[in-house]
């Protein structure tokens, strides 16, 4: 499968561009947060619709530059409208395989970006060269095939699940990412790695649940036209897999749990 397979799958649409707004620095990006200071340059690659990196520039303050690139024009125009007043903050749309920076950033991040890409590892190399020498990188990303959910959701929910990993990885996308970025890491030649823990897990008593667990419903409403477009799913079993998660959601879910690993280092050359 070529990059542009993957890039049409990974558009987003509909509900799902609702989570990008539901998301902040200190929540999604926990690793990041925790390192940043006060005048520091960063570039953000797949900012969405800016939420994070709203986040990112007001903890580097006024004299730091906090760069903002996405694929998605539409995405880059509603950053812009929502945070493009916050100080040292600038979005533009860009491409994560052709970055036209070089030695520029303290630190360039990503969030859940490269489990949609078809050549991360070349994405990696072009996210190593617009940091400084000395500077880091860091990705926070998922290994969606260690995912848990408390009770298990209902069958329909799990076969639509199945496809969707199917369809990702058939267009080059590798699903287990998480576990693989210190190797790709190895590899480009970044170095210092430290890997830490940010699983994702929203529990019934949590007063935004209802939210974080309904994203797989989102998912099955947003990606199953999509799947059911490149004739991975019907429609029908799309629809039943929202409808029966969704009641699921209300009556019996108790915890979900999304396995996310932040891995950072150091370029040195």
């Amino acid at each position: 499968m070529n990059t542009n397979t993957a890039r049409n799958r990974a558009e987003l649409s509909g509900k799902l561009t609702n989570v990008l707004d539901s998301r902040s620095l200190t929540n999604s990006h926990k690793r990041l947060a925790g390192i940043l200071t006060e005048g520091m340059t960063i570039l953000d690659v797949g900012c969405g619709t800016g939420a994070i990196t709203r986040g990112i520039a007001e903890a580097v303050g006024p004299n730091g530059r906090v760069v903002g690139i996405d694929s998605n024009p539409n995405l880059i125009e509603k950053a812009r409208q929502t945070h493009g007043e916050t100080p040292g903050i600038i979005f533009e749309t860009g491409d994560i395989y052709n970055l036209t920076y070089e030695e520029q950033f303290d630190i360039v991040t990503s969030a859940r970006v490269l489990v949609w890409l078809s050549d991360p590892l070349k994405a990696l190399k072009m996210m190593k060269s617009a940091a400084k020498i000395g500077g880091r990188i860091l990705i926070a990303d998922y290994n969606h095939e260690k995912i848990s959910w408390e009770p298990q959701p209902p069958s329909s929910m799990l076969y639509f699940y199945s496809a969707y990993l199917k369809w990702r990885s058939d267009a080059g996308m590798d699903n287990a990412i998480a576990d693989h970025l210190p190797d790709m890491f190895q590899k480009t030649g970044i170095e210092e790695i430290t890997i830490t823990p940010h699983h994702e897990v929203t529990k019934r008593t949590d007063p935004d649940f209802q939210t974080r667990i309904g994203i797989w419903a989102d998912t099955a409403s947003s990606r199953g036209v999509q799947m059911e477009r490149d004739g991975y799913i019907t429609e029908n079993q799309y629809v039943i897999a929202e409808k029966e998660y969704r009641e699921w959601m209300i009556q019996d879910a108790k915890s979900l749990t999304m396995y996310m690993l932040a891995v950072e280092g150091v370029r040195l050359l």
